[in-house]
């Protein structure tokens, strides 16, 4: 009979954290062998996966040497996979019982339209709080969880979404390969929105499943959910993103909700003493930008595809202001 551990192979990208970690591998352990398990060590330097490798031999371990961001980490997982199927998982992250057989049944329940399926995230502090639903696009140039911090209650239908949180989601490997895998110039943060945008102009979607349940800390890395090494790869990133995936003329016409999304976000940061790093960010991006070596995803998609994506910015943004 084949298992679960013959179809999805779960990535752990990691960096540091020893007792999360932990507690991550021990709740995989409830419904998955260990040796479907990746852990990719992006550079740790407390030792935190030295006493982890007597444990659990069958862990399969991949290390940097340096710490080289999240999409490097976990495409080397995703490469080293042999599955159908690959679940990405925070290492601050624990999987509630079912969660994962659930995301495979819907996954193949769906076909093969469907890229990705992200489980519903719950906050593990607040467990009633929804940490993530899924991600939505906007054309203010604002990527957004809708249902971030509602009631748990809430937000219990299965939608789509314009990408799936990295941190707890399932893919299918195939097509991570076909689209080029997540893009390691974003080091982290909004790479897992660039690669769903790939997707959907590709003709893929991404799905969300209440029924999937994780419990996520949140920011154990960075420290928090804002400061300063935060807020500033996620403005130079999401400029990679725009231009990236949005041909030319639709940024020209979206130029006043962009200009105006950049404007609120900087009296947002402002407030909270972090406009230094934010228009650092900006300025990053825009000179990755004019180096002009970033490759441009959208001159290969359909125009159907395109309309599509282009139609739901616009929507999204009513759905951010009425939250």
């Amino acid at each position: 009979m084949v298992g679960i551990g013959d179809k999805i192979t779960t990535v752990i990208p990691h960096y540091n954290g020893k007792a999360e970690l932990y507690g991550c591998i021990d709740s995989l352990l409830h419904e998955v062998p260990a040796s479907s398990i990746i852990v990719v060590d992006d550079g740790s330097t407390d030792g935190s996966t030295d006493d982890l490798r007597n444990i659990h031999p069958q862990i399969r371990f991949i290390r940097s040497e340096e710490n080289r961001g999240f999409a490097h980490a976990v495409n080397c997982g995703i490469r080293a996979a042999r599955t159908p199927y690959v679940f990405l998982f925070n290492n601050d992250a624990r999987l509630e019982r079912g969660a994962l057989h659930t995301l495979l049944h819907v996954m193949e329940e769906t076909g093969e339209s469907t890229f990705a399926v992200q489980a519903r995230m719950l906050t593990r502090t607040a467990p009633r709080r929804i940490d993530s639903c899924g991600d939505l696009y906007c054309a203010l140039g604002w990527a957004f969880s809708p249902g971030r911090d509602a009631d748990s209650r809430w937000y219990n239908r299965r939608t789509s979404v314009t990408s799936c949180c990295a941190g707890a989601a399932l893919y299918r490997r195939d097509l991570l390969l076909e689209l080029g895998l997540f893009d390691e110039d974003f080091f982290c943060y909004l790479e897992d929105v660039d690669l769903g945008i790939r997707a959907r102009l590709h003709g893929y979607r991404n799905l969300y499943e209440p029924r999937a349940l994780v419990l996520h800390a949140g920011s154990a890395t960075s420290g928090s959910r804002h400061n300063a090494f935060k807020v500033r790869l996620t403005a130079r990133n999401n400029l990679f993103l725009l231009y990236k995936n949005l041909p030319l003329w639709f940024l020209l016409l979206d130029l006043p909700l962009l200009a105006a999304g950049i404007v609120i976000k900087g009296v947002y940061f402002a407030r909270k003493d972090l406009l230094s790093p934010y228009l650092k960010g900006l300025a990053e991006g825009l000179g990755r930008i004019a180096a002009s070596d970033l490759q441009r995803s959208v001159g290969d998609t359909e125009g159907g595809e395109l309309l599509s994506l282009i139609v739901e910015l616009y929507v999204n943004v009513i759905r951010r202001a009425v939250g």
